[in-house]
């Protein structure tokens, strides 16, 4: 396995697993037996067409042969870089910019198929002496594939241990979103391992800008933000 570093937009560093090629492969096996089934069925299904004539039969295979041919692309546009087969492997498709793929990142990575992997497999090749692990598709896509086997506790989210008896403090923090909360908690965690005081100091008065906080009442940077995070658990959990 590779470490994969993901560095967003707001120059927070995120680490991920790259998946390995072997657990790709897998993923591209059983997606290819889901299609093979599929074109089986049909065959069993649609013999009885089989006297017509030639262009009738071609109209007809190449309407039925769509699932299979744009299976990866609607998958991974529906289930957020995922297949079947990578969900089965746990395992999806992410942008290195920290950012969710989009309907043409997939597109890139689809088309690429015809290179990576009907080109001599060209593609399993790449990963293989590629450091972040990406084939050609996910070089033009900017894409990348991680696992998403790792052990993850509540340090590694945006939830926060509330006592049963705990008190919001500032009630704008529901202007901020789940990925908003994500980037605070990855920055206030490296930060204050860090001791990166003037990161911390950024971001606290980053979020009393976006939060419209006018009266501040900790007395430290790190209590702060570490308030406005349990208050946005503490509404969104209650909402």
């Amino acid at each position: 396995m590779s470490e994969l570093q993901i560095n967003t937009t707001q120059n927070v560093k995120i680490n991920f697993t790259a998946a390995g090629a072997g657990e790709r492969l897998l993923a591209f096996i059983l997606d290819s037996v889901i299609k093979i089934g599929y074109l089986l069925v049909l065959n069993w299904t649609f013999g009885a067409f089989e006297n017509m004539d030639e262009w009738s039969q071609i109209a007809i295979n190449t309407v039925l042969g769509f699932p299979v041919m744009f299976y990866t692309l609607v998958l991974e546009a529906l289930l957020e870089g995922q297949t079947i087969g990578k969900r089965a492997l746990k395992i999806k498709v992410v942008k290195i910019d920290g950012y969710q793929a989009s309907l043409s990142d997939y597109v890139v990575r689809w088309f690429f198929r015809i290179v990576d992997i009907y080109i001599f497999g060209l593609g399993f090749f790449v990963i293989l002496f590629n450091k972040k692990l990406q084939r050609i598709g996910d070089m033009a896509a900017g894409t990348a594939v991680i696992t998403l086997k790792d052990k993850v506790n509540i340090s590694h989210t945006i939830l926060e241990n509330l006592k049963d008896n705990y008190k919001p403090t500032y009630p704008n923090v529901i202007k901020l979103s789940d990925n908003d909360a994500r980037i605070i908690k990855d920055t206030f965690v490296t930060a204050r391992a860090s001791k990166d005081y003037q990161t911390l100091i950024k971001l606290k008065n980053k979020l009393i800008e976006v939060v419209e906080i006018k009266d501040v009442k900790q007395n430290t940077d790190i209590e702060f933000i570490d308030v406005i995070l349990k208050d946005y658990n503490y509404y969104t959990q209650n909402m």
